[in-house]
């Protein structure tokens, strides 16, 4: 396993009122959403059921970074309208790109239960339904997922409703960050897909994936709309946005690196997944680029293998080491969040805030789930 540093706060450690704050907000729609979902029909409560135990599970990572933006721009004690709501938003919809992700990777576990597909795959197989279970879950978790987004949605809009009471340009550009985020985001994911379908692409598209499928969208988007809420100046939002993509790319590259050398009691998923999936991270990329003959040949035959098990992650992780990939990227991660707090040495945000973003800039580089 991995031997990183000590990690000493998480986000709900950093800002536990303003997620308290997040979480209630959460806590409210999704039981306003459930009684309409249950006033169709009864059945539809395990739906609501699965996407409530998930969504307990987060990070609220996306979330901490939306509360911080916000500070960062209207300064430690200020009231920011809408703000709740909009940090709420981020995790739906988060919770929404999960749900549909594990669709698309076949991933079996997530936050240390079954994925929504594979849970209602059982439900099918267990009760004796007619039809297909593999189809009925992912159905279901589409439509599960879709739920999810338009919540989303709904969260953001009472975000904007909030700022615009006295500030609509706030409102505006709230939304204009929002709209940005889904279409990076959505582009991300099926560049993702591309790569694993046209392996060999290099490097460059590997990055492309890296920054709008995670790095904007996990830190820089969030920090942006927290910003925007908060009337954040056009200096300030640059800042934030450098800052951001700095920080999300470390993050991203954080997480290629536990999903083939991490914990599973920890991440919440099998280590395996992104080798029996054949991602083709910056991390195998660069294995791939750099390896020998024989070395690219046993990436070849492990990555993307639905039957790989321990044997074929091992050879993974030896060529990746064997290459330097691992090195590379370790390198790669510590230069970024240098760069991250250059930036932040020089934002105009009171000291506390310059902390609680120093903070969680660590916790995303230097995490062990």
């Amino acid at each position: 396993m991995l031997d990183l540093p000590p990690v000493l706060a998480t986000p709900r450690d950093l800002d536990p009122e303003g997620l308290a704050g997040v979480e209630a907000v959460l806590e409210t729609h999704v039981d306003r959403q459930a009684a309409a979902l249950v006033e169709v029909d009864a059945s539809l409560h395990e739906v609501v059921t699965g996407l409530r135990a998930l969504l307990q599970g987060g990070k609220r990572l996306r979330a901490a970074f939306c509360l911080a933006g916000a500070r960062a721009a209207a300064g430690v004690g200020e009231d920011v309208p809408g703000v709740w709501p909009a940090a709420a938003a981020l995790e739906m919809f988060h919770l929404a790109a999960l749900v549909h992700d594990d669709v698309m990777d076949r991933s079996e576990q997530r936050r240390n239960q079954p994925t929504v597909h594979r849970a209602f795959s059982e439900r099918h197989a267990t009760e004796a339904y007619d039809g297909d279970a593999r189809t009925f879950g992912d159905g279901v978790a589409v439509l599960a997922g879709d739920l999810c987004l338009t919540w989303s949605d709904d969260l953001l809009s009472a975000a904007q409703a909030a700022a615009g009471r006295h500030r609509p340009e706030r409102s505006h550009a709230a939304r204009r960050v929002w709209e940005e985020m889904r279409t990076q985001v959505l582009a991300g994911q099926y560049l993702d897909l591309l790569g694993q379908a046209r392996p060999g692409s290099g490097s460059a598209a590997a990055d492309r994936v890296l920054i709008y499928k995670s790095a904007k969208y996990t830190v820089a988007h969030p920090l942006l709309l927290g910003a925007a809420l908060g009337g954040a100046d056009r200096l300030l939002l640059d800042q934030l946005d450098r800052f951001g993509l700095a920080v999300g790319e470390a993050f991203q590259l954080r997480d290629d690196v536990l999903g083939v050398f991490g914990d599973p009691d920890l991440t919440g998923k099998p280590v395996c997944d992104d080798v029996r999936e054949g991602k083709r991270t910056l991390l195998v990329t660069y294995a791939a680029e750099h390896g020998s003959t024989r070395q690219r040949r046993v990436l070849d035959r492990h990555l993307g293998d639905p039957d790989g098990g321990a044997e074929g992650l091992q050879a993974v992780r030896e060529v990746i080491t064997g290459t330097g990939a691992l090195g590379r990227v370790e390198a790669r991660i510590e230069t970024r969040i240098g760069q991250a707090h250059d930036v932040l040495a020089t934002m105009p945000v009171d000291e506390r805030t310059r902390r609680t973003l120093a903070a969680l800039s660590d916790a995303c580089a230097w995490r062990a789930a």
